[in-house]
C-alpha cells in the first residue's frame, strides 16, 4: 500500500488521467470547429442560455467569471453576428433578456452534436463486455466528485458549482 493506504493508486490515477485528456480532446475539438465564429467565452455564453433557457447581463457576467461591461460586450458581438436576440425582461423591464437565435440554437447543437458522435465513436472501439462496466465506473466517479454533471450531453462550465 501507498502512504494514502489506497493500493494501486498512481495507475488509477494514470488512467483516469488519460481518460480525461481524451475527453478535453473531444471538448476541444468541438470548440475548434466553430472557432471561426465565436471565441470560447462567447460560446460557453451560447451553452448557457441554450441549456439555461434567457438570461440577463448579470447571469452572463456570473458565468463568466467578469464584470457586466464585459459580459455586456461579449453579448454585443453575438447580437451584432446574429446568434443571440435582446429584449426587455418582460418580469422587469429594467434588466435585458438574452436568447438564442435559430442561428446560434444550430451553432449550439453543431457543437454539442460533435462531442456525441466523438465519444460515441470512442466507445464502439470499446470491447462490447466492458462499455457497462466503463460506463456505471465514470457514473461512480462523477458521483464522488459530488457534482451532478449533465444528462444533455454539455459539458458544465463551472468547478464544482
Amino acid at each position: 500500500m501507498d502512504k494514502s493506504g489506497f493500493r494501486g493508486r498512481s495507475e488509477q490515477v494514470e488512467a483516469v488521467l488519460r481518460a480525461a485528456d481524451v475527453l478535453l480532446r473531444v471538448a476541444a475539438k468541438s470548440v475548434m470547429e466553430v472557432e471561426d465564429l465565436v471565441t470560447s467565452p462567447q460560446l460557453r455564453v451560447l451553452v448557457l442560455i441554450a441549456f439555461q433557457g434567457p438570461q440577463n447581463l448579470g447571469a452572463v457576467a456570473r458565468e463568466l467569471g467578469v464584470h457586466a461591461s464585459n459580459a455586456t460586450r461579449t453579448c454585443e458581438r453575438l447580437v451584432v453576428a446574429g446568434l443571440l436576440s435582446r429584449r426587455e425582461d418582460p418580469s422587469d423591464r429594467r434588466f435585458l433578456q438574452l436568447s438564442l437565435t435559430a442561428k446560434g440554437r444550430d451553432l449550439v447543437e453543431t457543437v454539442i452534436e460533435h462531442r456525441r458522435r466523438a465519444i460515441a465513436e470512442v466507445l464502439e472501439r470499446v470491447p462490447a463486455e466492458s462499455r457497462e462496466v466503463m460506463a456505471s465506473a465514470m457514473a461512480a466517479f462523477a458521483e464522488a466528485a459530488g457534482w451532478e454533471g449533465t444528462a444533455d450531453g454539455r459539458f458544465t462550465l463551472g468547478l464544482g458549482s
